[in-house]
């Protein structure tokens, strides 16, 4: 019995031996294949933390002294997007500016992302705040418009660059460890929608249910 045994128990080892060493080629395949989107995120200040908005800048009309912040980074859904780094504070970034006569004061933190994120060889500007005035009735777009062009939006009106940048692509899908790399990357702090690909495609029902959307 003693034999029998004997190989019984090589087979079971040699069992348990495949089954384990398959089990990290399985969780590296699925992690080649993750999947993200490249694209403008859109946020608005709540107290002291920021939160995805619900709107797009195209129909959100923020009210006088709102912060407002713009991330640009590879994510997968709303749930996992890169929030703007700064403490995106009204006084700091407006300071003593004036509404004027029917107008409104918006500030803007913009995060143009990491160097993972960037498409290409392009390199992200420095992140960057400005005070935007604009008229009582005026949206998130026209703020931006105000103090940050050139805008770029592709055919479906949808924003695709702030400042100029990037200078091409729009809510591309990003897969493989760029998307991996891009997600995972964080970055010391600095002031800082979804856009439907211009080639087809498109992000996840979850980042455009999020407010990502800039209708012109």
């Amino acid at each position: 019995m003693t034999a029998p045994r004997a190989v019984l128990a090589g087979v079971f080892t040699a069992v348990l031996a495949t089954v384990f060493t398959a089990v990290p080629a399985v969780v590296g395949a699925a992690s080649a294949h993750a999947a993200g989107y490249r694209y403008w995120s859109f946020w608005e200040r709540d107290g002291d933390r920021w939160t995805y908005a619900t709107q797009g800048p195209g129909t959100l009309r923020p009210e006088d002294g709102d912060v407002l912040g713009f991330r640009f980074a590879v994510s997968e859904d709303s749930a996992e997007a890169d929030e703007p780094r700064g403490t995106g504070d009204f006084e700091e970034i407006c300071g003593g500016a004036e509404a004027g006569e029917g107008g409104k004061r918006i500030a803007l933190s913009i995060d143009f992302g990491t160097r993972a994120d960037a498409p290409g060889d392009e390199e992200p500007p420095p992140g960057r705040t400005e005070c935007a005035r604009v008229p009582e009735d005026g949206t998130a777009a026209d703020a931006l418009a105000a103090v940050l062009k050139p805008l770029r939006y592709n055919s479906d009106s949808l924003l695709c660059a702030i400042a100029g940048y990037p200078r091409t692509g729009c809510g591309e899908q990003v897969s493989g460890p760029a998307a991996e790399t891009a997600g995972a990357s964080g970055g010391s702090a600095a002031p800082g929608d979804t856009a439907a690909p211009e080639d087809g495609g498109g992000p996840s029902a979850g980042l455009v249910g999020g407010g990502a959307v800039v209708a012109v």
